[in-house]
């Protein structure tokens, strides 16, 4: 194992793991944005922020180049805070504990926030730099883009008159993204009655899946957590009454959840039977996502006897018929891009209250009306269970530009720099391009990054080298832009 410091680039690797020692999950950026005012103060450069918490840093043209364009570095200061089942990580409070192996950087049993953190440290190494040749620059910190990017949202866009945007919150070193969906996140709220029962209690586990971010892996035919519990409660009741007391899972939107958790009270008679229709649902599972997501669990525990609060049968009725009938997974595929995932839905989050089912998903689509029929769909399968659909955080698609000066630029110098033909792709993923797209008329934008693995999750990987490559392109890029 190495530590970061004493890596090239050294000061990147430096800011990186200064973020890292600040807790900043979505939600929680407060600490962030003092840091990087501080760092604006202590380095002598302009700043300001917003109530959202954005920061904006400029920083002056180096010498020579003072009547180049501006340009606006750009990347998001919160991360998607999932961690290993059973780990005692507080991301209010607590640092991340880096690894690194080989050439890859983690984090132990969390999320590693490369996903931005990477392009804020990029950022900084950039401003804090007296040796490199750019334009005048405009660096954008954004908050809770996770979440629904309230961040970009909130900012006043008038600060900026760059043009020119480079944002580092992609995932695939050599792949400039030049389009992305847009989003919303979709909660529902379905009103449930109780009742007093007594039964053996058992507590039912779906584990063992991949899990990944539910924009970029949503079309790899993904097992979701969440909407396979509602397919085995249903299934179970088919052999077995049951009376169901608890149901949750899922801990971000935009995640595609891992496992999901349910108990329920049943006659002990029928202990076997339950445990035999769980067996053969596994393998038919594990049949149908075989080079997918192909090493579900199911876990079926006794609890022992237990007096408790279940849902009335009408009740129980309506949530698993909101599960097994919700639209999850891709919902239609490009007409025109081959391959793109053009609109999609993630149930994210799920939890059974004692007055309501709450869902909570996320909704892509690069096309407007796809997303709202999507959106309209859920509502009314929502409303004719009786509840009510609340739409956050939404954002507009960033539409491809054929005539981009920034991309040929990035194009050109990654091919001179590394021998390779870069790919230019619009991805389902959702970005503050998107935002920035269509509040500043004449924005020219891409977005790239170094390679990551498995964001969104607690096996999220950094390549060391990939980040060391992307800095290279980055300064020549800026370079040229001067």
């Amino acid at each position: 194992m190495r530590k970061l410091e004493g890596l090239e680039p050294q000061r990147v690797f430096y800011y990186f793991e200064e973020i890292c020692r600040i807790p900043h999950g979505s939600g929680n950026t407060g600490a962030m944005t003092a840091y990087l005012l501080e760092f604006a103060g202590k380095h002598g450069l302009k700043s300001r922020s917003d109530q959202a918490g954005n920061v904006v840093i400029y920083k002056p043209a180096s010498p020579g180049h003072e009547e180049s364009r501006p340009v606006i570095l750009q990347g998001h200061i919160d991360m998607v805070a999932e961690k290993e089942p059973g780990s005692g990580h507080d991301f209010l409070r607590d640092p991340l504990e880096l690894q690194v192996e080989g050439d890859l950087i983690s984090a132990r049993e969390t999320t590693l926030g490369g996903d931005d953190g990477i392009a804020v440290a990029y950022c900084l190494a950039v401003l804090e730099s007296s040796q490199l040749v750019h334009p005048p620059l405009e660096a954008v910190f954004t908050t809770d883009e996770e979440i629904g990017m309230l961040g970009a949202a909130a900012l006043d866009t008038s600060w900026l008159s760059g043009r020119t945007l480079l944002n580092m919150d992609s995932e695939d070193e050599g792949i400039f993204c030049a389009g992305c969906a847009g989003g919303l996140t979709g909660t529902s709220r379905i009103p449930v009655r109780y009742g007093e029962a007594s039964g053996m209690k058992y507590s039912l586990k779906i584990s063992g899946l991949k899990g990944g971010h539910s924009g970029i892996c949503i079309g790899e035919e993904r097992i979701n957590a969440l909407c396979m519990m509602g397919r085995v409660l249903h299934r179970l009741r088919e052999k077995a009454e049951y009376l169901l007391c608890e149901l949750f899972g899922g801990q971000k939107d935009n995640a595609i959840p891992q496992e999901a958790r349910a108990a329920f009270l049943a006659d002990e008679a029928d202990e076997e039977i339950l445990r035999e229709t769980l067996a053969l649902i596994e393998k038919e599972i594990r049949g149908e996502y075989q080079g997918s997501d192909g090493e579900v669990t199911l876990t079926l525990q006794k609890l022992g006897a237990a007096t408790e609060p279940v849902l009335h049968p009408v009740s129980l009725e309506k949530v698993l018929f909101f599960l097994v009938q919700l639209p999850n997974g891709v919902y239609k595929r490009s007409g025109v891009i081959a391959g793109l995932v053009e609109t999609s839905m993630n149930l994210g989050i799920l939890r059974l209250t004692p007055e309501e089912l709450v869902a909570s998903g996320s909704f892509r689509s690069s096309v407007e009306s796809g997303k709202e029929a999507l959106a309209g769909q859920v509502e009314y399968l929502t409303e004719f269970l009786g509840g009510s659909f609340q739409r956050e955080g939404i954002y507009p698609a960033w539409e491809y530009r054929e005539d981009s000066p920034l991309r040929e630029i990035l194009i050109s110098t990654y091919r001179e720099l590394f021998g390779k033909e870069p790919v230019t792709e619009v991805i389902h993923a959702g970005l503050e391009c998107g935002i920035f797209y269509g509040s500043m008329p004449g924005l020219d934008c891409v977005s790239f990054g170094p390679q990551m693995y498995e964001i969104h999750t607690a096996r999220e990987r950094l390549s060391v080298s990939s980040v060391e490559r992307v800095w290279r392109l980055l300064v020549k890029t800026l370079e040229k832009l001067a």
